[in-house]
């Protein structure tokens, strides 16, 4: 399918700006929420919107039995926060009917691997019984949490997941450059989080290649035609369902990696936040 179309103007406003390979982390992090702020258009209102330490949490509803959901930013392991996915989280805790709680994580390189894994998974003890959910570097640690935590988390929601350091697939090279986030900014950033010395192939950094898949939490996977991490992400869904885990794959057509916090300028973002949430509805967690 043809990119889409508002991602196509997007892609051609972000040729003015200076690449990600340019750029030091501290622009990296600016640029992430700044782009947020930009693109992600009205902030729409909740019940209730309350911090609590490093969680953010987003209340749809004053029902205290609404399920909760944690919510896991992307940023390839070195930037994001709680203010680069604000409308992501609160659109999703609309659409879903969830608590939606975000995690405001340690980054790398000040804190590599393990340090967002342990803050993940103090996430899920403290929360659980819980959902997990979370674009890019944020869908790794969720379907880690998910199955170090498989007694706990009862769904996960993987966007498009970085779940491969070897960057081995196809993808990879197909959509190395000019598709929004490159193969070579994915690269930056597992060298950010991994330690020297640690195996990149090591399942709780690399969850492509983990080997106990059996008895996880249903899952709902999500990736972008346009996309590097596109064939890992797919490739873990079929995993998945191999092991005889529930599993709904859906690869988002004319999309590229990292467009769901477009919500204000993009209607594919919008849609997809939407399914998403019906998902999590059916769900019933």
């Amino acid at each position: 399918m043809p990119l889409d179309s508002e991602i196509s103007a997007y892609l051609e406003e972000q040729k003015s700006q200076p690449p990600r390979s340019a750029l030091t982390l501290e622009q990296t992090r600016t640029r992430m929420v700044e782009s947020a702020r930009r693109y992600g258009g009205d902030p729409p209102e909740l019940v209730r919107i309350q911090n609590n330490g490093r969680y953010r949490e987003y209340h749809p509803t004053s029902d205290p039995a609404a399920p909760t959901l944690l919510y896991f930013h992307g940023g390839r392991f070195i930037s994001g926060n709680l203010e680069s996915h604000d409308i992501v989280c609160r659109r999703l805790a609309l659409a879903s009917g969830s608590r939606v709680v975000a995690v405001d994580y340690r980054l790398a390189p000040e804190h590599p691997f393990p340090a967002a894994l342990e803050d993940a998974l103090a996430a899920v003890d403290q929360y659980k019984p819980t959902g997990v959910a979370g674009d890019s570097a944020g869908a790794n640690l969720a379907a880690v949490a998910a199955a170090e935590r498989r007694q706990s988390v009862v769904c996960q929601v993987l966007i498009y997941p970085m779940i491969d350091a070897t960057r081995g697939l196809a993808s990879h090279q197909e959509f190395a450059t000019g598709w929004g986030p490159s193969s070579d900014d994915m690269r930056r950033g597992w060298e950010e989080y991994i330690p020297h010395g640690a195996d990149p192939r090591d399942p709780r950094i690399s969850p492509l290649f983990a080997s106990d898949l059996e008895n996880l939490p249903r899952a709902y996977v999500l990736t972008a035609e346009y996309d590097c991490l596109r064939d890992e992400g797919e490739q873990y869904a079929d995993a998945l369902a191999s092991a005889g885990n529930r599993v709904e794959v859906t690869r988002r057509l004319g999309a590229i990696h990292g467009f769901i916090p477009l919500t204000g300028i993009c209607g594919l973002a919008r849609q997809t936040i939407d399914e998403i949430g019906g998902y999590l509805r059916r769900a019933n967690f």
